[in-house]
């Protein structure tokens, strides 16, 4: 065994000198080579053939690594989106829906790359490297052929050659030959009818493509769609000021045996007023040292001198309110030489910034007007209605950040 494997050595040795030998000599014209032309072409064209397929094959890879990365960018957006999408907004449900339509387009859209465009053309890459091979191969044979041709040529030409071996020379090249023939004829076949089928592959793969794009495309719209809508949904009912909220109570009034609570150093630290929930009437106000005003006195005299003033008779004539109910004036407060239809005034014993639209911003030391509220259901703890004597500007404010003048 030892030795039949040193033998096959010693002989894959020779033939590979040989053949190099031959090479050289080809290369420095000391010796004819076989040449075809027609296979020259076939192999221009292979060489091209391969060379595209690669870089198809390197592009295809890398736009389908981009759509897996689109992929989970989009996930984690609309992720992000539907957990701060809060579910008092309008739409929320159909946010979360379309979400995961979109989710699935780009998982189907990754799927179908992968299955019916990347694979196809891993199968039709795999080729090249074996028809590589068989091109290499008969070009060995070539060679192995124009080296026995060489022998016999000379030996042909030598009038004292030895005819045995000159016969065995013969057969060598015979046998060459007919090697090499056999894989050149495969491969005029062969290269030619792989060369052409690219036109086919790249018709079916590119369809694949384009379609499963086209799909994508078409029902992501339609997922956009969707999503714009409910975003212009939102942006009407905040308009509009529909808007739901979640309730939150405001803070209450003070009183004579009540204090804002302030939890800081600083005495002019403004109390807490918290904004939240509509305007409406929650019911009786807690107990206060208030004086009354309205058609419940009896004659509509006023308090202090038992005359009816001005401002009671404007209250009668101009509205319905003291119909309805009576207005409460905090202690401290005087209704004299007012307005018409102001309540009392107050002056801001703290800053206040306004925490919605229908609430005044202030000042300290500003002086606000307070006045009927338009609809008296609206009506609401510790909150008064005024304007602001600087501005005219009307809103709701906390009585708790004002005094009484």
């Amino acid at each position: 065994m030892t030795d039949n494997r040193g033998a096959n050595l010693s002989r894959l040795v020779l033939k590979t000198a040989g053949r190099a030998k031959e090479k050289i000599l080809q290369n420095l014209g000391k010796s004819d080579k076989t040449t075809d032309e027609i296979f020259e072409e076939h192999l221009i064209n292979f060489n091209t053939q391969q060379v595209n397929a690669t870089r198809l094959h390197k592009d295809i890879n890398n736009y389908l690594r981009c759509i897996r990365a689109m992929q989970t960018a989009n996930k984690n957006l609309m992720d992000t989106l539907s957990d701060i999408y809060e579910k008092e907004w309008v739409g929320q449900d159909m946010l979360y829906v379309q979400a995961q339509n979109n989710e699935m387009l780009w998982a189907d859209l990754a799927h179908k790359l992968t299955d019916q465009v990347v694979t196809p053309l891993n199968t039709y890459q795999a080729q090249f490297p074996e028809m590589r091979k068989k091109i290499d191969k008969r070009g060995r044979k070539l060679i192995d052929y124009d080296a026995e041709r060489h022998t016999v040529q000379q030996m042909q030409n030598n009038p004292n050659r030895n005819e045995a071996k000159y016969i065995r020379a013969k057969e060598q090249m015979e046998n060459a030959k007919r090697t090499y023939e056999v894989l050149n004829s495969e491969l005029h076949d062969e290269l030619p009818a792989l060369y052409d089928s690219r036109i086919l592959f790249l018709v079916t793969n590119m369809q694949t493509l384009f379609a499963a794009e086209e799909v994508f495309h078409s029902e992501t719209s339609k997922v956009y769609s969707e999503l714009e809508a409910v975003v212009d949904k939102l942006a009407k009912e905040v308009q509009k000021g529909t808007l739901p909220r979640k309730p939150i109570n405001r803070p209450l009034p003070i009183t004579n045996n009540s204090a804002p609570v302030i939890q800081t150093s600083s005495m002019n630290s403004p109390p807490k007023a918290t904004n939240g929930g509509t305007h409406k009437y929650r019911g009786n106000s807690p107990a206060k040292d208030y004086e009354v005003v309205g058609t419940d006195r009896v004659g509509g005299t006023d308090r202090f001198n038992g005359e009816r003033d001005d401002n009671d008779r404007h209250f009668e004539e101009n509205g319905n309110r003291l119909a309805r109910g009576q207005y409460e004036i905090p202690s401290g407060a005087t209704t004299d030489n007012l307005p018409p239809g102001v309540l009392y005034r107050v002056k801001a014993a703290y800053k206040y910034q306004a925490e919605d639209v229908d609430e005044l911003n202030f000042e300290v030391g500003e002086i606000i007007q307070v006045v009927e509220y338009d609809d008296p259901e609206e009506q609401e703890e510790g909150w008064c209605m005024g304007v602001k004597e600087s501005t005219g500007q009307k809103g709701l404010f906390p009585a708790n950040f004002t005094r009484p003048i």
